[in-house]
């Protein structure tokens, strides 16, 4: 297993880099989408968290694709760090809104992710991480919820007072003008797009050599925003391998997302994947509680037990990429490394005692 570090578009710096090798972290998983475009609800130094329902910012231009010279660069600036780039996180809005919602642009647009796949793989990033959802990550709180009253996010009840406006998709405008509210779909609706989506896509990308990732429903609820989620249950992850079985049809599996699930249990559902080899890349992250009331903590002091969850992936024979999802911000003049550091620590510590000790 290998220890790795996720990095917003902003954060791709040699500063940020020697930092990650510092730490002791090996590989790095980028983001490309600039969640913070003028956005006014996220810190520019933490995670995108936005407002229980303020989006995070303006999706990218729909006609600039991601290219293959800078996604090299980038790549070299990692190797030169003594780092390895092991993937991409999430595709820009912009570039496949009517993917997602079933648009007059989907078929312009499903060929943009099909041409960012083949890009990948011209450059050697094996691994795109993707979240198929409407609403995105939202309903989400901050405060002063961790030990020590580290600043965190939680969820402090459902979120289906204000519906998705027109012209946002997955927490983020690509469309200013939009008027109105988005029509909710149903369950059955967007299984069909994302069963359409992996049809069309997963042979690209078996070609190009790279691993699609699909991420749980963040936060896992039935609905969110008067709009359906996919994958709200450790379960509902089998129907979608199932859809196109292949290896690059795979799962990027966060641990915290599964940890807030109302039915199933954690630990059998990290056993269960890493079983089957479909884990492409592991998010490692803590909470208290289930949805819709739930607190992130620091990893040492949640509902799961860590050790026990790195014991699983390591009996299993995982041996890719596990990052820190979130931290707490750390009361000092730099939260978000704080934060990361000592995540990145204790799983470092974690692991070095499964080597010795077998648990």
């Amino acid at each position: 297993m290998k220890i790795g570090l996720g990095l917003y578009r902003h954060m791709l710096t040699a500063e940020h880099y020697a930092f990650a090798r510092q730490a002791g972290c090996t590989h790095i998983i980028i983001h490309l989408v600039d969640y913070f475009r003028k956005g006014v609800s996220n810190p520019g130094n933490n995670q995108p968290i936005g407002e229980k329902y303020a989006h995070w910012g303006i999706a990218g231009d729909a006609g600039s694709l991601w290219t293959v010279e800078e996604m090299r660069k980038i790549r070299s600036e990692i190797e030169s760090e003594g780092l390895c780039l092991a993937g991409i996180e999430n595709l820009d809005p912009g570039h496949w809104h009517d993917v997602l919602l079933d648009g007059p642009r989907r078929a312009e647009q499903i060929e943009n992710v099909k041409t960012i796949v083949r890009r990948m793989g011209e450059a050697g990033i094996p691994v795109l991480g993707y979240n198929f959802s409407i609403g995105g990550v939202c309903g989400r709180v901050t405060g002063p919820f961790g030990r020590g009253r580290a600043v965190t996010v939680g969820m402090d009840g459902p979120a289906e007072e204000v519906p998705v406006p027109m012209g946002t998709v997955w927490n983020m405008v690509y469309d200013e003008k939009g008027e109105g509210i988005l029509p909710a779909i149903s369950h059955d609706e967007l299984w069909r797009r994302l069963t359409q989506f992996l049809e069309e896509v997963v042979p690209v990308a078996k070609e190009a050599g790279v691993r699609l990732a699909l991420h749980p429903d963040d936060p896992p609820m039935p609905t969110m925003r008067r709009q359906p989620r996919l994958v709200y249950q450790p379960s509902m992850y089998q129907r979608a391998l199932d859809i196109v079985p292949s290896r690059n049809n795979s799962l990027e599996l966060c641990v915290g997302t599964l940890a807030e699930m109302t039915e199933g249990d954690v630990y059998d559902a990290v056993d269960r994947y890493s079983r089957q080899g479909k884990i492409a890349y592991v998010h490692l992250r803590n909470v208290k509680g289930k949805v819709p009331y739930y607190r992130e903590t620091f990893i040492d002091e949640g509902d799961v037990d860590m050790v026990k969850i790195l014991a699983i992936l390591k009996r299993n024979g995982f041996d890719g990429v596990i990052i820190p999802d979130h931290a707490p911000q750390m009361s000092c003049s730099s939260p978000w490394h704080a934060g990361m550091a000592h995540t990145i620590g204790y799983m470092m510590g974690a692991m070095a005692a499964l080597e010795r000790r077998p648990f």
